[in-house]
Parts: C-alpha cells; structure tokens; sequence
C-alpha cells in the first residue's frame, strides 16, 4: 500500500481511505468491522467518519457511525495504528445534531466545543488526528445545488478566524491533531489558508470534496491550490455513488443498493449522466477492466491526491475496490477517459 503525506503534518496515511457512512444503517456493526479488519490487513491506516453518519442522517442513527467505529478501535486495541479521521456538521436545521443549542448547527466555537466533545466519547479516544469541517458555514449551494442570486452577498456565516482559533483551543487540549475542510470552495480554501499564515492558527491540510470521472470540477482551481498550498485531495464518491460501477445502468435498480433503499441520488441523475456513464464502463470493459477499477484508478493517479476514500456494503464490493488500486495506469487508459471527458465534461456535479 502507497503512503502520502497528509498535507503539510509529516503523518503517512494510505493512498486507500476507508469510508464508513453505511455503518449503523446498511451495514450492521459486524460488517463494519470485517470491513475495518479486512482493509488494516491490505495496509489502510486511514479511517473517515463524521458526526452526521450513518447516512441518509436521520435522529435515530445520528452519531451511529462514530461509536461503531470506536468500538472498533477499542476492541482491536488499534487506536494508535489508524489516522482516524471525523467531521463537525456544517450549517444545517438538523435539530437533533444541536439539541442543546436552538436546533441550527453552525461552527461557532461553542457547538465545536460540543461536536468534538462528543465524537471523542463515541469513538473511545482522547484524540482526532483529523478534524474536518463537512460542510462550510457559509450559506452556499453544495451537494450538487445551484448558486443563489444573493448567495455571495451574504455575511451571515461565522468568520473564518474564530472557527480557527476555537480549532486552535482543543489542538492545545490535545483534542485535535490537525485541520482539514470538506465540500469546499477555492475562495474557502485560501480564506482559512491565509487567516492560519496569518495568526499562526491550524492550517488547513486536507480538502475532502467529491471527484470522480462524472465530476472533475476540482480541476478548476483547486487542484493549483491542492499542489501549492499541499492541501491535497480526499476523494469521496470516487464511483459516483455506485453509478461507475455500471450497476444502474439501462434502469437496473440491484436489491440492496443505496438508490433503490433511499433513492436520493439525483444529484447524479442529470441529463448528461447517463450517457457519460455507459461511456466511460463500456470504455473500461473494451480495455478488460472492472468499471470500479478505472474509476478507482483514475483518481488514484491524480498528482493532487492524497487519499481516495472507497465505501462498500459487501466484502465482495470492498475487495473489488481494493484490487483496483494495484493496477497499472497506462497512456491508452488516460487518453480514453479524457477523450470522453472532453466530449460530456462534468454531467454529475
């Protein structure tokens, strides 16, 4: 298994991260530990969660995630063996995240205090070696939104210092190791680099943001920022939710899958999508490979990547993935997926 650097930290995690939304909903607690048992013995060190997890959020699971992983740690005695990885909630009306404060999660320092505080005890450690905020506390259109007509003139979000500088208090603590962001712009980005240069706060470190071959809009500036700022990547929907694997292909709706379960996939269900799908699997199965193993590939090479962040809901699923990381990335294989993404750039973002 590759090591990289976590951004500027000199911590090593593997260029394989394993994602563990389904845990507490679609998979059980036991088949989240064989996933977490299987993925240590291929060499994963690095492990991503969040506060909002199992996913779709919903009170009864809220948190769900975090303790199933804890337990993990706690049981394995594999606490110092994993960069672990969590994140706070951004600007949401998810009351039951907030119970104790109005209902409205945002990133003042007092419900920081109170996301990380709680993490912890979910996940039986006195330490996040990442702590990351999943979402901005701007008021902007994420998640495959569009962009408001006043959206940018807005003020009304907690100032980029004083999320920093309440971060700052529980590095001191020990609480936090370091920084990193999460379905970020490039404005958001070089705002909380500047604002840690200049007071000598918590540097970001890491970008979590979606990037998948239906969707490589971080091309478009954050990959300069990601190289000179090293602010590298953490990939997630590397498979576009399923979509690259070809599974829903023709309408094909598999037993199980996340779509037919929760249907709330539209944001790759665009009209473009489709067709950009059927062209990069029938491209990968011309070339004797998986869907999953080009997507997963693709994203492994990018030179801003640190780390791809894969999720399964089977053993079979999590292997496949794995598999795809040792493959070799030729010329032929770049020139194909360029040629599609030149034709339907993007359709999936």
């Amino acid at each position: 298994m590759e090591m990289r650097e976590l951004g500027r930290t000199g911590v090593q995690v593997s260029a394989v991260c394993l994602g563990t939304m389904t845990f507490g909903q679609q998979n059980t607690e036991a088949e989240g530990h064989e996933q977490m048992d299987y993925a240590r013995e291929r060499g994963v060190n690095f492990v991503d969660t969040a506060e909002l997890y199992s996913v779709p959020p919903h009170p009864k699971t809220y948190g769900a995630t975090e303790t199933i992983v804890g337990n993990w740690l706690k049981d394995r005695g594999a606490r110092d063996k994993i960069v672990l990885a969590t994140k706070i909630t951004g600007r949401s009306p998810m009351a039951w995240h907030r119970p104790e404060h109005g209902g409205v999660t945002r990133h003042t320092r007092e419900q920081i205090d109170y996301a990380i505080e709680n993490s912890l005890r979910r996940l039986q450690t006195d330490y996040i070696d990442l702590y990351q905020l999943h979402w901005p506390d701007r008021p902007l259109a994420i998640f495959g939104g569009t962009t408001g007509e006043n959206q940018f003139q807005s003020d009304d979000y907690v100032p980029f210092e004083d999320i920093l500088a309440a971060l700052q208090a529980h590095v001191d603590k020990g609480n936090i190791r370091h920084f990193g962001v999460s379905n970020e712009t490039s404005y958001g980005v070089m705002r909380f680099v500047a604002e840690s240069d200049k007071a000598g706060l918590p540097r970001v470190q890491s970008i979590q943001n979606a990037y998948h071959l239906m969707n490589r809009s971080f091309e478009d500036g954050l990959d300069e920022i990601a190289m000179r700022e090293n602010v590298g990547l953490l990939a997630y929907s590397p498979l576009a939710q399923g979509f690259l694997t070809g599974k829903y292909r023709n309408g094909a709706l598999p037993v199980g899958s996340r779509k037919q379960l929760f249907d709330r996939l539209q944001r790759y269900e665009t009209p473009r999508s489709a067709p950009a799908c059927d062209k990069y699997c029938d491209f990968a199965l011309e070339q004797g490979l998986e869907p999953a193993a080009l997507a997963l590939k693709f994203c492994d090479t990018r030179p801003f990547m640190t780390s791809t962040i894969i999720g399964a809901t089977t053993m079979d699923q999590l292997k496949v993935c794995m598999d795809a990381f040792d493959l070799d990335w030729t010329e032929d294989l770049q020139a194909g997926v360029d040629a599609i993404h030149a034709e339907i750039p993007n359709p999936a973002p």
